[in-house]
C-alpha cells in the first residue's frame, strides 16, 4: 500500500535516460479520509496543477501488481524490453492508488528507474515513490543539483546529488490501458523502438499541438506550458516539416532548408538586436559561425540527437541566467530522439513556430 514518508520532501537522483540523470522531487503517497497530504506537498513545492498526474516509481516489477487492476500484454512486453529504464507505462489503477496522485484519472503512471541510488532508495522505502521533476512547474527541467537549488530552495529539506545529467529528456510515456498502446510523451525510448516491440503504436494528438481547454491531461507534461525559459522563445522550422510534425510524421530537412532556416533565425535575431534587445540564439555546432552577434549558444551537433537532447534544458536555463529578452532557435527533424527534442522545444516556445 502507499504511505507517507515521515521524512517529508526529498530530492534524489534519477540516473536514467529519462530525466537525463536529473534530480527529482520525491515524497511517498498517502491515502487518507481527508485527502492526500503527502502528494499535496509535491504539488505545493512545485506550484504544480493538481490535475497534472504524478508518476509512481518502483524498484522492481513485483511492486507494480498492487498498483494496477491488471497488466495488459502490451505492458508486459514493454516492462520486459525497457525496464529498468526511461519508460513510464500507464496502467488501469487499482483501488489503493488515490485519485489525488493520478489527477483524478482511473489510470496510474508507473516507472522503474535504472539509477542505482534512486532504485535503492525506493527499495529501502518499501513503498512506491511519487517523483516528478525537481523544478518549479513550467520551468526547464533540472539537469544539475544547482538547478534544483535555484528552483526549490526553502521548499524542500534535502537534495541527494547524483551528478549531472545523461541523455537529457524525460521518459517516454506509453498508455497501455486502451485497445492500442499510445505514446503520450516522446522520449529516449523512441517510436521506432516501441514499434519493434509492440507492432502497432499510436500517438496521442495532445503531443502534436496545444491541448484544448477543459481536457484532463492523461500524463505529466501534456496540458500545461512546460520546459519554458523566461524569455520569449520562437522556433524557426521549414513549413513542410512543421506541417508534417502535426500528424506525427517525420520529414527530413534538405540542406537547402537548413540553410534557409539559419538565415531566417539570424534575420529575426538581428531585428531584435538592432532594436536594442538582448537576444539568445540556439544553433548547432555546424551553424555557430553564422551568427556574428547575440548570445549565441550551440545545443550540439545536428547529426547527433543525443548531444542536442543532453544540452537542451541546461541551455534554456543559461538563457534565464543571461536575462535575454528573446530566444530564436533552429529546429530539428523528429525521427528517433528528434521527436522528443521537438516536443520539448515546441512546448517551451508555447508552439510559437515561424515557418520558412
Amino acid at each position: 500500500m502507499f504511505r507517507a514518508s515521515f521524512y517529508g520532501n526529498r530530492i534524489f537522483p534519477e540516473r536514467v535516460f529519462y530525466r537525463h540523470e536529473a534530480t527529482e522531487i520525491a515524497d511517498f503517497i498517502l491515502q487518507e479520509r481527508e485527502g492526500i497530504h503527502a502528494a499535496g506537498k509535491i504539488y505545493a513545492a512545485k506550484g504544480r496543477p493538481s490535475d497534472n498526474p504524478l508518476i509512481a516509481h518502483v524498484s522492481c516489477a513485483a511492486e507494480v501488481t498492487p498498483l494496477v487492476k491488471y497488466i495488459p500484454e502490451a505492458g508486459k512486453k514493454l516492462m520486459d524490453a525497457f525496464w529498468p529504464g526511461p519508460l513510464t507505462i500507464i496502467f488501469p489503477k487499482s483501488d489503493i492508488v488515490p485519485y489525488g496522485t493520478t489527477g483524478g484519472l482511473d489510470t496510474v503512471a508507473v516507472r522503474m528507474p535504472v539509477d542505482p541510488v534512486a532504485n535503492r532508495l525506493i527499495a529501502l522505502a518499501g513503498v512506491p515513490v511519487a517523483a516528478p521533476s525537481a523544478n518549479t512547474s513550467g520551468r526547464p527541467s533540472p539537469t544539475t543539483a544547482d538547478h534544483v537549488w535555484q528552483d526549490l530552495n526553502g521548499k524542500i529539506e534535502m537534495i541527494i546529488d547524483g551528478g549531472p545529467v545523461g541523455i537529457g529528456v524525460e521518459s517516454t510515456i506509453v498508455d497501455v490501458s486502451g485497445d492500442v498502446p499510445a505514446v503520450l510523451r516522446p522520449g529516449a525510448i523512441t517510436m521506432e523502438m516501441l514499434k519493434d516491440v509492440l507492432g502497432e503504436v499510436t500517438i496521442d494528438p495532445a503531443i502534436l499541438g496545444p491541448m484544448a481547454e477543459g481536457v484532463r491531461p492523461k500524463a505529466p507534461g501534456m496540458k500545461y506550458k512546460h520546459y519554458a525559459p523566461k524569455a520569449d522563445l520562437t522556433l524557426v522550422e521549414p513549413a513542410n516539416v512543421a506541417d508534417a510534425r502535426k500528424t506525427g510524421e517525420a520529414v527530413a530537412m534538405t540542406q537547402e532548408q537548413v540553410e534557409q532556416m539559419v538565415k531566417t533565425v539570424w534575420k529575426l535575431a538581428k531585428e531584435k538586436i538592432d532594436a536594442g534587445c538582448k537576444v539568445g540564439i540556439i544553433c548547432t555546432n555546424e551553424s555557430r559561425s553564422r551568427y556574428p552577434q547575440g548570445e549565441v549558444r550551440s545545443i550540439g551537433a545536428r547529426k547527433s540527437q543525443e548531444s542536442v537532447a543532453h544540452n537542451l534544458y541546461a541551455l534554456l536555463r543559461e538563457f534565464d541566467d543571461l536575462k535575454v529578452d528573446y530566444i530564436f532557435s533552429e529546429s530539428f527533424t523528429q525521427d528517433h530522439l528528434g521527436q522528443a527534442i521537438m516536443n520539448r522545444l515546441s512546448k517551451a516556445a508555447g508552439y510559437q513556430i515561424y515557418k520558412v
